[in-house]
């Protein structure tokens, strides 16, 4: 059946065009209607004739001749009617369904036509679509959103398993590796950290000690026994080391050249970690009487480990009062000499003054 509003071929049967929606059972009724009114009209039959009567024989006649008998007319054609639309006013001279015989309806040959798709269901709402369509025809969601994503595996699963390469996309230029990575390297770096912490372990103990150093606080480590260069009288060494500031420890000589290369020289019970050294310079802390005799101005402090090695380190001391505090690194130290280099005041009957040294660090 051909839609006459858009010429859309439907089959037969169909009361909507599947294109337009428009109304097709007034057209089958008319095409009926058509068919069965074209159809051959019935054939009358001759009507009966006489016979003719016998009449006497006086004498031999012609026989006569029948009458030739007039042929049937056939009926007139009739016209078919237009076909009619939905909303026209129907033909009082076409006759009804009814009036028409009743003609079992005959087998239609419909020609086989393409193979019909199945409908593509939405996967979000299950509406039925048209196999053609691309978008929903209710939600328009993609009918066939394509393969899911590949999900990346764990990384233990990516170490020993190699992702197939894939292709350039077309119009493109693959990237090149400047650097191929080979199969083993994840072992080979995994030897070589083993290897690194067999050989740091011997220094791992130092490395403790060095954050123990940096975020503690160091203890006094006081020296057991203690000498000097020389000393004056009543100023031995030991008033350097006593934990007051107001004795202090002079050398023999004065002059000019007083306390230049005199050292004061002290020893530790047991081996001890030094980190920081503390002296008071001058006779006193006290500002009045601090400036009585000369100060040491640079001292060489020379540490003496247990085996023997030693460490030397050069200090500024400033020309005042109070207490001066230095860094100072040493570790297994059972010795240390503080040797004088220059000195500040130094003059005629003066002498150099150290009133104060202490050593603080760490015991083992």
């Amino acid at each position: 059946m051909i839609c006459e509003a858009c010429g859309q071929s439907n089959t037969p049967g169909t009361q909507f065009c599947t294109s337009c929606q428009a109304f097709l059972e007034w057209e089958g009724a008319d095409g009926d209607s058509s068919a069965s009114s074209v159809g051959p009209a019935p054939v009358p039959q001759p009507s009966p004739q006489p016979q003719p009567q016998p009449q006497p024989q006086p004498q031999p006649q012609p026989q006569p001749q029948p009458q030739p008998q007039p042929q049937p007319q056939p009926p007139p054609p009739v016209t078919a009617a237009a076909p009619r639309r939905p909303g026209d006013e129907p033909d009082e001279s076409v006759p009804g369904p009814e009036a028409l015989p009743d003609v079992p309806p005959g087998p239609v040959n419909t020609p086989p036509g393409p193979p019909v798709a199945p409908l593509v269901r939405c996967p979000n709402c299950r509406t039925e679509n048209a196999p053609d369509r691309t978008l929903c025809i209710r939600c328009a969601l993609l009918l066939d959103p394509g393969p899911p994503p590949e999900v990346r595996p764990p990384w233990w699963r990516r170490i020993f398993r190699r992702r197939p390469r894939q292709a350039p996309t077309a119009g493109t230029r693959p990237r090149r590796r400047l650097w191929r990575r080979p199969g083993l390297a994840l072992p080979i770096v995994l030897i070589v950290v083993a290897c690194g912490v067999w050989f740091a372990l011997p220094h791992v103990s130092g490395w403790f000690g060095f954050a123990k150093d940096e975020t503690g606080t160091p203890e006094a480590v006081p020296p057991t026994r203690f000498r000097a260069s020389s000393r004056a009288p009543g100023h031995p060494a030991g008033a350097a080391f006593d934990g007051f500031n107001n004795r202090y420890w002079a050398p023999s000589a004065a002059g000019p050249d007083t306390g230049v290369g005199q050292y004061l020289e002290c020893d530790f019970e047991q081996p001890v970690r030094v980190l920081k050294l503390v002296v008071f310079s001058g006779t006193s802390a006290k500002k009045d009487e601090f400036l009585t005799q000369a100060r040491p101005a640079r001292i060489t402090v020379l540490l003496t480990s247990a085996d023997g090695s030693r460490v030397s380190k050069e200090i500024r001391v400033k020309d005042q009062p109070g207490q001066q505090t230095f860094d100072l690194r040493g570790s297994e130290i059972v010795r240390a000499r503080l040797t004088t280099d220059t000195t500040y005041g130094a003059g005629p009957g003066r002498r150099l003054a150290v009133a104060e040294v202490e050593f603080f660090g760490r015991r083992p």
